[in-house]
């Protein structure tokens, strides 16, 4: 999918199986990637000018297997409830199965390292356009302006992200989170829909639900 393969595809799964809790990307050294990949150390810099050109790759790995299974859902999808709620479980499945990809996009974000941290923006900027225009392209929210619905995908992608290791660490609240991350998606696709409506037809839907 990623279009990776020998060494430098070793080196990127190497690094997320020796991310823990308590190690970042960044505090990975040569000798153990290597080690831990079956290569020689002196094999990096064959495939990689730098560490942080490696932590490039390895955030375009991660990226681009979420954001894939992330489009084929969003094809099913035939509303914006089931699209938010088919999102929303592939998305938080994947960081239960994947908690070193999700390690390193959440400290990554924070972390020492000016360029992934501007990588990292970068993706989540591009996810949540790639949503927003499935959105738009789809008409699943046609009565919201095309702008309204941008906004609403950046703040949807960082909201996940935000929970992402509660996620992970919390067992008993998996279920919990996922439902409040799909209430705060429709929610503010609801309420985008209220403030493009007048005051008559607000009060109209009031009575009408009341």
């Amino acid at each position: 999918m990623n279009g990776l393969t020998g060494g430098k595809l070793k080196l990127i799964q190497a690094a997320l199986r020796l991310i823990t809790e308590t190690r970042s990307l960044t505090s990975l050294g040569l000798r153990e990637l290597a080690r831990e990949a079956g290569l020689n150390p002196n094999t990096f810099y064959r495939h990689f000018k730098s560490l942080d050109e490696f932590g490039l790759t390895v955030l375009g790995y991660i990226a681009e297997e979420m954001k894939a299974g992330v489009r084929d859902l969003r094809q099913m999808a035939d509303s914006s409830e089931q699209a938010s709620r088919d999102t929303v479980a592939f998305v938080y499945h994947y960081f239960l199965a994947n908690p070193a990809a999700t390690t390193v996009a959440v400290r990554e974000l924070h972390g020492p390292s000016p360029i992934l941290r501007r990588a990292l923006e970068s993706q989540l900027e591009a996810s949540a356009r790639e949503m927003a225009e499935d959105i738009i392209e789809r008409q699943l929210v046609s009565a919201v302006p095309p702008e309204t619905i941008h906004e609403i995908s950046r703040m949807t992608i960082r909201y996940i992200l935000f929970r992402a290791m509660d996620y992970i660490e919390k067992p008993a609240q998996r279920e919990t989170i996922q439902t409040e991350t799909e209430h705060f998606i429709n929610r503010q696709f609801r309420g985008a829909m209220l403030d493009h409506l007048s005051q008559t037809e607000v009060e109209r839907l009031a009575l009408k639900h009341s």
